[in-house]
């Protein structure tokens, strides 16, 4: 066995400063950002999805253009962002049409 001594350890070092408190509770803003958009895509479908594809390859396209070439994204290479986002736009907008017939006979506007 040994005899060696570990009470130092797991101490505060008092030349360390505490870290700054703001005072404010932690807001989760993204929470209710993530749930508005997954309200939004419910209600309106692959519109909404169809939409939001649209608006991220434009973006990723011009951050692209402006020497991005490693996103954040799990995906990390804008090349395979952009492919992601163009197969989930094509997808959507091949959905499309199908989710309007789908509304169309819950409303009764089909003529049949």
């Amino acid at each position: 066995m040994s005899t060696a001594d570990f009470s130092h350890l797991n101490q505060r070092d008092a030349s360390v400063p505490d870290p700054p408190h703001s005072g404010a509770p932690y807001d989760p803003l993204r929470l209710c950002v993530f749930t508005t958009i997954a309200l939004i895509a419910c209600v309106v479908g692959p519109l909404a999805v169809l939409g939001f594809a649209l608006v991220a390859i434009a973006g990723y396209t011009r951050a692209r253009r402006a020497g991005l070439l490693r996103s954040r994204c799990k995906l990390g290479d804008t090349r395979n962002v952009l492919i992601y986002l163009w197969v989930v736009a094509a997808l959507a907008a091949a959905a499309t049409p199908l989710w309007v017939m789908v509304w169309a006979r819950v409303f009764g506007w089909t003529a049949g």
